[in-house]
C-alpha cells in the first residue's frame, strides 16, 4: 500500500517536473531569429498521453495548475487554454476505458480531434473577445505538429517514464483500504 501511494506521488511529481522543463525550454532564448515552423505543444501531447494511460497520475487539479502556470509564463491569455485543455483531458478521461479496445490509431485519431477542438475553440474565443492573434497558417501547422508528436510522447512515456495502461492483473487485484 505504501509503495503504491509513493509511486503515485512520484509520478505526479514527475509530470509536474516535466511540465516545468517543457515550459523552461520554451522560455530559453536559444535562437534570436524568428522560427520558420511553430513549435508543437509538447505539454498538451504529454498531458493527453498520460491521461489516457494512467489518469490517476495526473488529476484534473494538477493539469489545471500546470496549464495555468504555462499560460502565465508563456504570456498567453491566463486560464483560457488551461480551461480548454482541462475540458479535453476530462473528456479523454471519461472515454479512456472505451479506447483500450480501439487500438492506438483510434486513440490517436481521438486525441487529434480533441487537440484540434482545443485550438479551434481557443482561437474562436480569442476572436470573439477581439484579442490579437497569430495568423492562421502557423496555428494550423502547430496543431498538425502537436498531433504528429503525440505518438512520440506516448512512446517516451511508456519506455522512459514507465507510464503504461493498467494491465488486467492490475485492475483485478483487490484494493487494500487503510
Amino acid at each position: 500500500m505504501d509503495r503504491s501511494v509513493s509511486d503515485l506521488w512520484a509520478k505526479r511529481g514527475l509530470y509536474v517536473a516535466l511540465a516545468v522543463f517543457v515550459v523552461f525550454l520554451h522560455l530559453l532564448p536559444l535562437d534570436t531569429k524568428p522560427d520558420r515552423l511553430p513549435f508543437p505543444d509538447i505539454l498538451i501531447a504529454l498531458t493527453y498521453a498520460w491521461v489516457l494511460r494512467r489518469p490517476e497520475y495526473i488529476p484534473i487539479l494538477i493539469i489545471a495548475m500546470v496549464m495555468f502556470m504555462a499560460d502565465l509564463l508563456l504570456q498567453r491569455p491566463p486560464g483560457l487554454l488551461a480551461a480548454l485543455v482541462v475540458l479535453g483531458a476530462a473528456y479523454l478521461h471519461s472515454t479512456a476505458a472505451g479506447m483500450k479496445d480501439s487500438g492506438f490509431v483510434g486513440e490517436w485519431a481521438t486525441v487529434g480531434a480533441v487537440i484540434t477542438v482545443v485550438f479551434v475553440l481557443n482561437r474562436l474565443i480569442l476572436a470573439i473577445l477581439s484579442v490579437q492573434q497569430a495568423t492562421l497558417g502557423p496555428v494550423v501547422v502547430q496543431v498538425i505538429l502537436t498531433i504528429a508528436i503525440y505518438p512520440v510522447m506516448v512512446l517516451m512515456s511508456q519506455t522512459v517514464f514507465g507510464v503504461r495502461r493498467k494491465s488486467v492483473a492490475d485492475s483485478t487485484m483487490p484494493r487494500v483500504r487503510p
